[in-house]
Order: C-alpha cells, then sequence, then structure tokens
C-alpha cells in the first residue's frame, strides 16, 4: 500500500489550498469585481455621475477596489511557485509518484491518472509562466495579450481539474485503494 511522506502531503495541501486562493480571486476579478462591472457601477450610481469623472479618475477607483483583493492572487502565486519548484525537485529525487502513461504495460486507467498529473504539472507551469509574463512585464505587448488570455484559461481547467480529482479519489476509495483519503490528510496510520 502506497504512504506519503509528510513533505509530500504538505505540498499537496499547499497546493489544494492556495490553487482555491488563485481560482476564487482570478474568478472575482474576471467576473464579479471586474473592471467593466465596477465601472458599471460608478456610472450609474447618479450621485457620481454627475462628477462626469474620465476615464483614469474611473480606472483609478476600480484599482482601489481590486487591488487589496488581487494582492492574495499574487501572494498565492508566490507560494504555488515555490511549491511547485520544490514538488519537481522532490519528484526527482524519490521517484515520479504517478503512474507512467508512456509505458506500454500501463493499464488504461492508470494511464489517464498518469495524464491527468501530467496536464496538472504542465498547466500549472504555464500558469507560472504567463502569470510571471504580466507581472513582471516581460515582452512586448502581444506577448502580454497572449499570456493573459492564456492565464484566464486557469478559470475553467482548476474547477475541471478539481472535480475529476474528487472523482478520481472516490473511484480509488470504493476500489482498489481504500484509505487514500485518510492516508493524504493523516500519513500512513500503520506505523
Amino acid at each position: 500500500m502506497k504512504t506519503y511522506t509528510v513533505l509530500h502531503r504538505v505540498l499537496h495541501w499547499i497546493f489544494a489550498i492556495f490553487m482555491l486562493v488563485l481560482f476564487t480571486t482570478g474568478f472575482l476579478r474576471m467576473y464579479w469585481m471586474s473592471k467593466t462591472v465596477i465601472s458599471d457601477a460608478v456610472n450609474k450610481n447618479t450621485a457620481i455621475q454627475s462628477l462626469n469623472l474620465d476615464k483614469k479618475s474611473l480606472r483609478t477607483i476600480v484599482h482601489s477596489v481590486q487591488d487589496p483583493m488581487f494582492e492574495w492572487h499574487v501572494y498565492a502565486a508566490y507560494i504555488i511557485t515555490f511549491a511547485f519548484i520544490a514538488r519537481v525537485i522532490y519528484m526527482f529525487v524519490k521517484g515520479i509518484k504517478f503512474p507512467n502513461p508512456f509505458v506500454k504495460t500501463t493499464s488504461t486507467k492508470a494511464k489517464f491518472q498518469g495524464f491527468m498529473y501530467l496536464g496538472f504539472y504542465v498547466l500549472i507551469a504555464v500558469q507560472i509562466i504567463t502569470g510571471s509574463i504580466l507581472k513582471f512585464e516581460i515582452g512586448s505587448e502581444s506577448l502580454a495579450d497572449l499570456a493573459e488570455t492564456t492565464h484566464k484559461l486557469a478559470v475553467y481547467w482548476t474547477p475541471a481539474f478539481i472535480l475529476l480529482h474528487l472523482a478520481g479519489i472516490a473511484i480509488a476509495e470504493n476500489a482498489d485503494r481504500k484509505g487514500i483519503t485518510s492516508k493524504m490528510i493523516g500519513g500512513d496510520s500503520e506505523k
């Protein structure tokens, strides 16, 4: 039966918690607290309408509302970046802990699981790279536009991955890996 080291579990839960922070803050900035939503709210307020705010003033208001919340996104991104680097180093030192989907003898179920994990790490790497391009204004304007478009795709793939992950856990718990959840939370109980 597979066991999980303390470091493995800590990295797993750092990813779980801070991916939710990233998703939530990104979602809020894209939808409920977007520039358009906040600008429309300010423009619809009749007391403010009489001020005839220009775009620059409106942008200042939008950023004053968005920035405190979005700082959490940036902090969570730094934590995920360091956790990602630690996890990749850990995988190389301890050996990869998910099925290799490229080995012919790997079962279809294990290949699917392997591709899911591989996809997860690729998508996290893409998010780190595109987020860095945006945060540190790396490259041209067209690169920034591409990075922003790509970065915003996380609002779709993150919940999809979470749902697939939870479904996989439920299947594993009811099939061949009973106790996997308790081992990921509390470690190996057979010591």
